[in-house]
């Protein structure tokens, strides 16, 4: 028996490249996984604050936001997000940054482990980077979270309580800290075995490449059972 793939992924649901390295990650596996001899994956999300200081309620769209974060001018944030939401459109997705609701994400991220602790983490991260790119929901309201968390098949009383006890704040602050020992300064960042790292949302056939090149290893290696 071989051991599967472990993929650990760092990235922020306000990131709009690491839903699209999300999806392309998605498509690659799939790829993969039509092989005669399918590589076993597993992947596992971690918690990265691209702007921890930014509030709740940010005054202003997303051309605002990068115009006052980067120092750059409204006309040149606008033609950032040009550019990305036709790279998101390649990957199968629609953004929607004039729907787009900025907001800080700490919140999020403990939702995502209080999914991960239930099993649902992927399906609670596909849902937080859907609703907050392409519906323009507000993921720093704790009713909108709790909402989401229902979607992706959670019980919602269970989400308000751990989001309003913060018992998973440590856990995202775990995921902090061994991105910054690891040396991760932006996202997404994917590591792959404990031992590669990939940077950037990379095309799906570079992640079905990687993928396919660490099973040969694996199995020229196999796991003692």
């Amino acid at each position: 028996m071989t051991d599967a793939i472990k993929i650990d992924v760092w990235s922020d649901i306000a990131c709009p490249w690491c839903y699209i390295g999300k999806r392309n990650l998605q498509s690659g596996l799939e790829a993969a996984s039509a092989d005669p001899d399918a590589p076993e994956v597993e992947v596992v999300f971690h918690s990265f604050e691209l702007s921890p200081d930014t509030p709740v309620d940010f005054d202003g769209g997303e051309a605002d936001y990068l115009s006052h974060h980067k120092g750059i001018s409204p006309d040149q944030a606008q033609q950032m997000l040009d550019r990305v939401t036709g790279v998101a459109a390649d990957a199968g997705l629609e953004y929607r940054f004039d729907l787009l609701k900025h907001t800080n994400t700490v919140k999020a991220h403990e939702l995502l482990h209080f999914a991960k602790e239930r099993g649902r983490q992927p399906e609670m991260t596909e849902r937080l980077m859907a609703a907050y790119f392409t519906e323009g929901r507000h993921l720093g309201q704790e009713d909108e979270l709790v909402a989401l968390a229902a979607d992706a098949g959670l019980d919602a009383d269970a989400a308000r309580e751990a989001l309003r006890s913060e018992r998973f704040l440590p856990a995202v602050r775990a995921d902090q800290a061994q991105a910054a020992a690891y040396g991760i300064s932006g996202v997404p960042f994917f590591v792959i075995d404990g031992k590669y790292g990939v940077s950037g949302a990379q095309p799906a056939d570079a992640f079905a490449q990687i993928v396919r090149q660490v099973w040969a290893e694996h199995r020229e290696s196999p796991a003692t059972v």
